[in-house]
């Protein structure tokens, strides 16, 4: 989808923001019951956008991300590194903060040298990609969840083409929510 817009389909509201039809973008979906407790929206980039949740007395930011791919140029990469840090940088800790997406990098199977963030149950080896993912998450005292969870192989792998198969999605919660 190109643009920065929401709309309604099949119950769930979609916001989304993307330039160009063939890359980048990203979006939200939230179911429709849940449509009236979104306070906020905010597109930061093609690749970033945020909602804010208030449920009750909890307050939860949902970011969704789209990470620039291996072979892109260092710049752009820089750029959405230092877009997120503003983004994550701007709720407070009091929030509750949620990030996926697809991170484009390879955090590896176990988490050596990264024991604080990353549970040690990953898929693969850890590439380039990868190590501003984990380095992200320790700056911000961030767990990169789906790798506490013991699954089946088939269950980690995200991506697959003939013979590649890896692990490049990811969800991230503050530390402290990790129980």
């Amino acid at each position: 989808m190109v643009g920065v817009k929401a709309k309604e389909i099949d119950g769930f509201k979609l916001w989304y923001s993307g330039v160009k039809r063939t890359t980048n973008g990203g979006g939200i979906l939230v179911k429709s019951n849940l449509v009236e407790q979104v306070v906020d929206v905010k597109r930061k980039s093609d690749r970033i956008l945020s909602i804010k949740l208030v449920v009750g007395s909890e307050v939860l930011n949902v970011v969704s991300i789209y990470g620039p791919q291996v072979g892109l140029d260092e710049e752009i990469k820089k750029l959405f590194w230092e877009d997120l840090d503003e983004v994550v940088q701007s709720i407070p800790q009091s929030e509750g903060l949620l990030i996926g997406g697809d991170f484009n990098g390879h955090g590896g199977s176990r988490g050596e040298g990264y024991e604080t963030v990353h549970g040690g149950l990953g898929y693969g080896e850890r590439n380039s990609g990868g190590v501003p993912i984990l380095d992200f998450a320790v700056a911000y005292d961030i767990s990169i969840v789906n790798s506490y969870f013991s699954k089946r192989d088939e269950h980690l792998i995200t991506f697959k083409s003939r013979s590649a198969r890896t692990q490049i999605d990811y969800f991230h919660i503050r530390a402290n929510n990790r129980r």
